[in-house]
């Protein structure tokens, strides 16, 4: 049974950075994808950055240059490296796999998935709030 627990949330002011940790157990696939996603009260479930068992990432246009993710396979753990943290980044954080790769197409080019659709595991979410 796949499980993925969450933790380094927290309230940080503007320019600020946290990390996020996501640590995995029962995940066993040799292709795969994990990633960060967001959600705020009242819209959709956003992709921020995802990566696959290859280290190839993809990320949002939102946090490209700000977040950076990573993976520790020797402890099954992912991270979200949050710097130059803005008030608009407030949301609920939520780590999320992928029995496969799965990719789509952004301006015309494959890149790896953002779409939640394509992530069948998730963990319960850590909130990040961040202050003016």
């Amino acid at each position: 049974q796949v499980q993925l627990v969450e933790s380094g949330g927290g309230s940080v002011q503007a320019g600020g950075s946290l990390r996020l940790s996501c640590a995995a157990s029962g995940y066993t696939y040799s292709r795969y994808c994990m990633g960060w996603f967001r959600q705020t009260p009242g819209k959709e479930r956003e992709g921020v950055a995802v990566i696959d068992s290859d280290g190839i990432t993809n990320y949002a246009d939102s946090v490209k240059g700000r977040f950076t993710i990573s993976k520790d396979n020797a402890n099954n753990t992912l991270y979200l490296q949050m710097n130059s943290l803005k008030p608009e980044d407030t949301a609920m954080y939520y780590c999320a796999a992928a029995s496969n790769k799965a990719f789509r197409k952004y301006g015309g080019t494959w890149f790896l998935s953002l779409e939640a659709d394509d992530f069948g595991y998730w963990g319960q979410g850590t909130q990040v709030t961040v202050s003016s």
